[in-house]
């Protein structure tokens, strides 16, 4: 599988009647309203849709796609994704020449040039739903779905490209054939690709299927992007769901999957789950033991905040242990319930993928998970409260070894709550200029309470924008000096010497980057020596020392 990778599938809500599934061949009840993908109704005759039928089906779809492909800029960012960000089942996201695209039903596409901030491109030659793409060798494949009268008889085409931009002389899609197709009458719906390169042995598989029956493997060629041979039988792998993609991580298959109703606005009750196998064929068994083929499924993430719906999974792979995965929402309740991409952090735990959340601005301790010790300025801090009067030998309170207990101590002459320090008193003896950086023990002090805030028009990366990490209260600034130092600045500028990546790592442990490392092609990230020493390193993914926990004071 190339750096990323989203599939797209169709829906049937997970109370979707078993009778009706068992009877599909004959007759298919569906019981959404509608589905912005392939269908204007719910109830279908795949043995005699008339043409009426199919007209206005046609002519629903071409309205909803139009709108859907409107340039709509959107004022409020999605999560991990900003600009115009509408799209419904999106494809894995492909890096070509600096810039990031993705395509969607309908023809959607949107592309940005930093993974952050979209726009809206140029729509392939097909225009089918659900598509998934992959980058093999000179060739960026397209496997787009499509229905052949009324579904389930569908079938998969491939696209090939040599780029992705546009503008090139060598753009032009050309055409590949069919890779995987379902007759109407078998039980499985040949849409909703995926697509997966084996890292273990080279070897190119398709996913595909929705809940019309069967999720299947197929086996394609890695040189061409084409099936190997169409006479073999595909392997049923998984029901019950849709949008299906496959991983490879630490000796495991896993196979995420949309589990729920889809294309009801805010009333979806889309999810992704996952089973994981030791072979690509399967079994695939969620954390229960319960099998795939048998409905079984981990949540990896579902509905949560001003989000709906979460679909059609996508990983990104942005090196050095970072992975993130990208989906789509049914509906953001920000942005008029619209069906929107975002990208989230991939954490890892007890072997089982989980949904991590975007970088939350806000006021934070910064912890070294090697150390245990905070980020602080390197200032004479001041004990909150106040310094206080040691209790007189022998008197209240008095104990063994020493005024107010063992080695003695320091005492409040009145109770209460001890309010938090007031930075704008304490910083008083502070340096006017700049001030080092240094690690310490946390102890509740100004110096040590750092406000992160995502900075507008800044740009930023798969997932995020940049952030400016200030002492809370002040327009103090982290950042890194001439020599490649940390150092506290008085002021903010907006230099990318002052503006920070922050990536979360598979752990929940978080990285911190300059941006002018970044620009300038370095892995350097914020790293703790010992435990009172803090500086800029090459970022090793097996080391402690590069992680970090932002912690509410």
């Amino acid at each position: 599988m190339s750096n990323v990778e989203v599939s797209a599938k169709s829906k049937i809500p997970k109370t979707e009647c078993r009778l009706c599934s068992r009877l599909f061949p004959y007759f298919v009840i569906r019981h959404s309203i509608f589905d912005i993908r392939y269908s204007a109704f719910r109830w279908e005759a795949p043995f005699a849709a008339s043409q009426t039928v199919h007209w206005i089906r046609f002519l629903f779809v071409r309205a909803v796609v139009v709108l859907i492909g409107a340039n709509i800029i959107w004022a409020l960012p999605a999560l991990g994704v900003d600009g115009q960000v509408q799209i419904h089942d999106p494809s894995t996201i492909i890096e070509c020449g600096g810039k990031y695209y993705t395509y969607g039903t309908g023809g959607s596409c949107l592309v940005s040039d930093d993974g952050w901030t979209w726009y809206r491109g140029v729509s392939p030659t097909r225009r089918g739903m659900a598509p998934d793409m992959i980058h093999l060798g000179d060739r960026y494949n397209l496997y787009v779905a499509a229905n052949i009268g009324a579904q389930p008889k569908a079938a998969i085409n491939m696209i090939w490209n040599k780029t992705l931009d546009p503008g090139s002389p060598d753009y032009k899609w050309e055409e590949g054939g069919i890779v995987a197709s379902s007759d109407g009458v078998e039980f499985c719906n040949a849409i909703d690709p995926g697509v997966f390169l084996d890292p273990t042995d080279g070897k190119l598989w398709l996913v595909y299927g929705s809940y019309f029956g069967y999720i299947r493997l197929v086996q394609l060629d890695p040189k061409t992007g084409k099936r190997i041979d169409p006479n073999d039988k595909p392997v049923d792998i998984a029901v019950n769901c849709e949008a299906p993609d496959m991983i490879y991580h630490q000796g495991w298959y896993y196979l995420l999957a949309t589990h729920g109703s889809c294309c009801r606005g805010a009333d979806s009750g889309y999810n992704i789950r996952v089973g994981r196998a030791r072979k690509v064929t399967g079994p695939f068994l969620d954390h229960m033991g319960v099998d795939m083929l048998q409905g079984g499924g981990k949540l990896v993430v579902g509905s949560g905040g001003r989000v709906i719906g979460p679909g059609h999974f996508g990983l990104i792979n942005l090196g050095d242990g970072v992975q993130k995965f990208s989906c789509h929402y049914e509906a953001d309740l920000d942005r008029g319930g619209a069906s929107v991409l975002d990208i989230r952090p991939l954490l890892w735990r007890d072997g089982w993928p989980v949904a991590g959340d975007s970088f939350k601005e806000g006021t934070y301790a910064i912890e070294s998970v090697r150390t245990g010790t905070a980020l602080e300025l390197a200032v004479e801090g001041m004990p909150v409260g106040g310094r206080r009067n040691r209790r007189p030998p022998g008197g209240p309170g008095a104990a063994p070894g020493g005024p107010g207990g063992p080695g003695g101590g320091l005492f409040s002459s009145q109770g209460g709550v001890i309010p938090p320090q007031d930075v704008a008193q304490v910083s008083t003896n502070w340096p006017a200029g700049n001030i080092d950086i240094r690690m310490g023990n946390y102890l509740c002090q100004a110096q040590q309470k750092w406000t992160v805030t995502p900075v507008a028009d800044a740009g930023g990366y798969p997932g995020s924008p940049y952030f400016k990490i200030t002492i809370a209260g002040t327009g103090r600034v982290l950042a890194v000096d001439e020599e490649g130092e940390l150092v506290a600045l008085p002021a903010f500028t907006g230099g990318p010497e002052q503006l920070w990546r922050l990536d979360q790592l598979p752990d929940g442990a978080w990285r911190i980057m300059p941006k002018s490392a970044s620009d300038a092609g370095e892995s350097l990230a914020l790293s703790a020596i010992g435990s009172s020493f803090a500086t800029l390193q090459e970022f090793d993914p097996a080391s402690n020392k590069q992680r970090w926990l932002f912690k509410t004071p």
